[in-house]
């Protein structure tokens, strides 16, 4: 009798990825114990050769699976959605960059990263494991600068240049209370069991029992009137709520965020408006820096409380880019 095989061709953007993670991504409609079952019984070649799960694969390489079809389903996709609401700043070296709207979800039917899939299907190279997905994360109600994957190997750098600190971002923050000089805010934080997040109690211990995580962010107010701050803020971490916890704990919970203490607006006045990257010599491929405008909401705001003209808020936004 025949023996069935599913024969898969590893592709630029599966290169040296793990075949097991080949797999998973490409057979998703198999259980993970029944890829390892494959893998651990031999009924995987690559180039003719038994592999195990972590054999490297390199482009070209034929993968061959042994009595198994491939049960995967491609994600459906509406094609009049396309682009649409997709505010894109950047798109090159493997990544796509875009403004996110404030309120929008990144995962999900209805979330940015099946729009994202849309607007760049057409375009994309085949590849067995690969899928462009977010590099970073904002939470739901900030917007700005969000960084999607459109490579392996964009994926791959951008990920090594957040985790060496060489990426640098920034935020523009609605604040309560008047804040008349710069600051550097250090704190451990951790999340609480009611995903809440504040830093550790006095004595050490984490409430929740929460791991603590260290967040450093410098605080620079941009205008103050009437009892409100308009600051710029460089986050050289990544936690969860950093900015909207750390600015709470020193009597300055952001307008709108009444998750930690804001008079109600609408939701946080947060915005990613920077991202610069390190430079051509260890960043190619990538922009100098991707600026995102704020929104309407967040600059009509920003008029009404500081009683800035558009001009005036033009001049000191494109102040920021020059930085």
């Amino acid at each position: 009798m025949a023996i069935e095989l599913h024969e898969l061709l590893a592709a630029e953007n599966d290169d040296n990825r793990r075949l097991d993670r080949v797999l998973r991504k490409t057979l998703d409609g198999l259980a993970l114990s029944a890829i390892h079952r494959l893998l651990r019984t031999g009924k995987v070649r690559v180039n003719g050769k038994k592999a195990g799960g972590d054999f490297r694969v390199r482009a070209g390489d034929t993968i061959a699976v042994e009595g198994c079809e491939n049960t995967s389903k491609p994600p459906v996709r509406d094609k009049k959605k396309a682009g649409t609401g997709l505010l894109v700043l950047y798109e090159g070296g493997g990544i796509l960059v875009i403004n996110k709207p404030s309120g929008t979800v990144v995962h999900g039917g209805n979330g940015l990263d099946s729009l994202v899939q849309s607007y760049l299907e057409a375009g994309l190279p085949p590849s067995l494991s690969f899928r462009p997905g977010p590099l970073h994360r904002l939470d739901v109600p900030t917007s700005g600068v969000l960084v999607f994957s459109t490579s392996l190997n964009g994926a791959r750098e951008f990920t090594r240049l957040l985790k060496e600190g060489k990426l640098r971002k920034y935020y523009l923050a609605v604040v309560q209370g008047e804040c008349n000089r710069s600051e550097t805010w250090e704190d451990l934080l951790v999340r609480d069991r009611k995903k809440r997040t504040s830093a550790v109690v006095p004595d050490g211990e984490s409430p929740g029992n929460g791991k603590a995580c260290a967040a450093l962010t410098l605080a620079r107010p941009l205008m103050t009137a009437g009892g409100f701050s308009l600051l710029l803020l460089e986050i050289r971490s990544g936690r969860t709520h950093q900015i909207r916890s750390q600015a709470a704990s020193r009597g300055h919970p952001l307008l709108g965020d009444t998750k930690y203490g804001g008079t109600r607006c609408g939701g946080p006045l947060l915005h990613a408006v920077l991202l610069v990257f390190p430079g051509e010599a260890e960043a190619p491929g990538f922009p100098p820096y991707c600026y995102a405008p704020p929104p309407p909401r967040f600059l009509e705001t920003v008029k009404r409380l500081f009683r800035c003209s558009e001009d005036e808020l033009g001049d000191m936004l494109a102040g920021l880019r020059q930085e």
